[in-house]
């Protein structure tokens, strides 16, 4: 679930907080109240091309997870906390200030509290693609535009969703999500369920998510996705280094898995591409459709060959997975052009803020998202041959 700020400020909630004063009911009560009540109408209005009961569903979940908000901040000095579980607590703060102060991220009161989830999987998310094109399937909302997935607090209906997608003749996907932001409509809570992450993978969720708070171009889900992956893997390795040192096993962990993040995204970029010239090509949608099973089973027996003598690589899953264009396009929305974004960090001069600052300023020309990046790296290049000459 995606919402995305637009005019909200303090004064709804002082407004009802002074309410709360006068009438005798406890102003955090008459808070989450209002939360529930804003919450049904932002995602009414999110969700209008949905039905009535997927709204209501969705506004029920999200209504739980915010009515169960504990600041971060109390539970921590409660002696029922594990000490590593008051540790990661600890890391989720320190990584929300590092967002705020380092990187200049719209931080807000997101990861400032703590919500249980009642259940193993927070969401199900369907991805959709056509048998003989690698394009996603995209729902459209009116706040967020077209986005390459919908997701759902039910996994009746979604499943639901993907049989429609199969009848109309759609390659499907279905996976699970540990998280989502609201985009800052809403001060999201750390979810109970992501202190199962080790320190680094936890910092780089919230970073992730955090990022989506900052910046949220509608309509381009592989931009919004691609960014907030490089940003997270890239603040991850730059705040663990930090807090726990340059040689400690934490940031060696994260040099690791975003080496490993960019090799799987050039390697799925090799395929898509080997994909897209046999879907362009004039051989008949049958033919088509045969071929394409053995560029699959071509693709995963070279990346089994790549990987055969490191086994515990972040994506050793994708050897065995049952691939399809669904799936294909999952991995790129997620994976396009992570190397584009390492280029661009590298002209800023490893700084993360600035990179940060360059990829706002180069959407606002409103050109589509990755162009606007080529563009600003051709500026940057050419500016600079022009001062060594």
């Amino acid at each position: 679930m995606t919402i995305r700020r637009k005019f909200f400020s303090n004064s709804i909630g002082s407004g009802f907080g002074q309410l709360a004063l006068r009438s005798g009911v406890p102003s955090y009560r008459i808070k989450q109240v209002t939360a529930l009540t804003l919450i049904m109408s932002f995602i009414g209005a999110m969700l209008s091309g949905c039905s009535p009961l997927y709204v209501m569903r969705a506004a029920y979940e999200e209504g739980k997870i915010l009515w169960r908000r504990e600041p971060i901040a109390d539970l921590i000095q409660s002696s029922k906390v594990p000490p590593d579980t008051e540790e990661k607590l600890r890391l989720v703060l320190a990584a929300r200030d590092y967002a705020r102060e380092a990187l200049e991220f719209n931080v807000g009161g997101s990861y400032a509290s703590y919500s249980y989830v009642d259940r193993p999987d927070l969401t199900y998310i369907v991805v959709a693609a056509p048998k003989t094109e690698l394009k996603p399937y995209t729902w459209w909302f009116l706040i967020v535009g077209s986005v390459p997935y919908k997701g759902f607090f039910s996994k009746d209906e979604a499943l639901a969703e993907i049989e429609r997608l199969k009848a109309d003749g759609y390659d499907t996907y279905l996976r699970t999500a540990a998280a989502f932001s609201t985009l800052g409509w809403f001060d999201d809570p750390l979810l109970s369920h992501l202190l199962k992450y080790d320190k680094v993978l936890l910092s780089e969720i919230v970073f992730h998510e955090l990022f989506h708070n900052t910046l949220y171009v509608n309509g381009a889900g592989a931009f919004n996705e691609s960014s907030a992956n490089f940003v997270g893997h890239r603040a991850a390795i730059d705040f663990v280094r930090e807090r726990f040192g340059a040689d400690s096993a934490e940031h060696q962990r994260a040099l690791l898995l975003w080496q490993e993040e960019r090799e799987f995204a050039g390697f799925i970029a090799e395929v898509a591409r080997e994909l897209g010239g046999l879907y362009a090509s004039d051989v008949g949608r049958e033919h088509k459709l045969r071929l394409r099973e053995e560029v699959f089973a071509r693709s995963q027996a070279e990346w089994s060959r790549r990987i055969a003598e490191r086994p515990a690589h972040r994506f050793h899953g994708f050897t065995r997975q049952p691939l399809n264009n669904a799936i294909l396009m999952h991995y790129i929305v997620y994976l396009k052009d992570l190397d584009l974004f390492e280029s661009l960090y590298q002209a800023c001069g490893r700084n993360l803020r600035r990179t940060v600052q360059v990829l706002r300023e180069a959407v606002k020309t409103g050109d589509e998202p990755f162009q606007a990046m080529r563009a600003w790296l051709d500026r940057h290049r050419s500016d600079a041959a022009t001062a060594m000459r």
